[in-house]
């Protein structure tokens, strides 16, 4: 089974969008040059953010204060210091959720929220790789098109920058194992400072599998196109017309992405899923806000069996079937006994031939 280790390393990009970014830890993070890090990490190639002058702000990414139907280019400078050419891979991406309360601006099979009315990948555009000769600078041109009504709030993404070496190639066809190192360069874009507050709304509450194992998810949505910031979470799983609570989880310093959505895992603990009617107790928090649910569901017989037999832990504990061992033991058997049983059956009747052709002989000699 091929496994892709894909590490987004931000260095100067690696956002920590609005409230929240700490221009501190940015600081540290830039201690060192682009060529020092980008040797370090075995990157052949560094970059630079060329910042316009509608930039808001002195932070790495791209921070833009546009207008309404404004058409714009930016640009990267992508460097390649090496003596060899270099293929970049570009991939434009919308901020994302993931399960864990962490934005990503990567690549991601997370899917959209439907209250996402602007999309990133629909209004900046660029392309899909840049090819640089040796010891040259080209930029990398980015169209920005603004949707031609006023918005308020924040339209956000990123820009993946990744380079895949031979060596990395041939690792790869060769072990289906391959390390593979990006940087990610954030954008933000926005109209005006209008404070638009985050609203959570819940979309609903179904049975799967978390990192292989039996898990209950709540699936939630920011519907503003704001960023929701220390987000907490607090789920309980109990049955229908029961207060006993069967699973819990908390989980806190989380984050949110405008017009995103969430799906927060509540797991098992190792039990096998049993069909049934639910309920679930939701609490979201973030600073002075708060949203508060409660929301039944069903687990079907299908979606039990389903699920406990892709479950790695029951698969474990199960271990060696005896039951199924002693099947097959006993079917070798009664395979072996009647294949015994007929060989000895023809052997028997050639004995009694040769007998029966001996005794005709000894009567035609007579």
């Amino acid at each position: 089974m091929k496994k892709r280790l894909i590490t987004y390393l931000a260095l100067f990009t690696y956002i920590v969008f609005g409230i929240g970014f700490s221009t501190t830890a940015f600081a540290d993070e830039s201690n060192k040059t682009a060529d020092q890090q980008a040797a370090e990490l075995g990157l052949g190639f560094t970059y630079k953010v060329v910042k316009p002058e509608n930039q808001r702000s002195s932070v790495g990414y791209f921070d833009l204060r546009m207008n309404a139907g404004q058409k714009q280019t930016v640009e990267i400078e992508l460097a390649n210091g090496s003596d060899e050419e270099i293929t970049i891979g570009v991939s434009l991406n919308g901020a994302k959720t993931n399960g864990n309360g962490v934005i990503e601006y990567g690549p991601s099979a997370i899917e959209k929220d439907k209250s996402l009315k602007y999309d990133f990948v629909d209004i900046v555009t660029g392309p899909k790789e840049v090819v640089l000769p040796p010891k040259t600078m080209i930029p990398l041109k980015l169209e920005i098109a603004m949707p031609a009504s006023d918005i308020d709030g924040v339209i956000s993404g990123g820009i993946q920058l990744k380079q895949q070496t031979k060596e990395e190639k041939d690792e790869k066809e060769k072990t289906g194992i391959t390390n593979e190192y990006a940087y990610l360069v954030g954008m933000l874009l926005s109209e005006n400072d209008t404070v638009v507050t985050p609203n959570l709304e819940l979309n609903k509450v179904y049975a799967g599998l978390a990192n292989y194992r039996n898990a209950v998810f709540v699936n939630f949505s920011n519907v503003q196109p704001a960023y929701l910031e220390n987000m907490t979470v607090d789920v309980q799983i109990m049955k229908k017309g029961s207060e006993e609570v069967l699973y819990d989880t908390k989980k806190a310093g989380m984050r949110m992405a405008p017009n995103s959505l969430i799906d927060f895992p509540v797991e098992m603990n190792g039990d096998r899923m049993e069909a049934g009617d639910y309920k679930a107790h939701i609490l979201v928090t973030a600073d002075d806000k708060k949203w508060e649910w409660t929301e039944e569901f069903t687990i079907t017989d299908e979606e039990a069996d389903k699920f406990n037999g892709q479950d790695v832990s029951l698969t474990q504990e199960r271990g060696i079937d005896w039951k199924l061992i002693a099947m097959i033991v006993g079917g070798i058997i009664a395979v072996v006994v009647i294949i015994f049983f007929i060989v000895r059956s023809v052997q028997q009747k050639k004995m009694k031939n040769r007998k029966k052709k001996g005794n005709r002989k000894k009567t035609a000699a007579k």
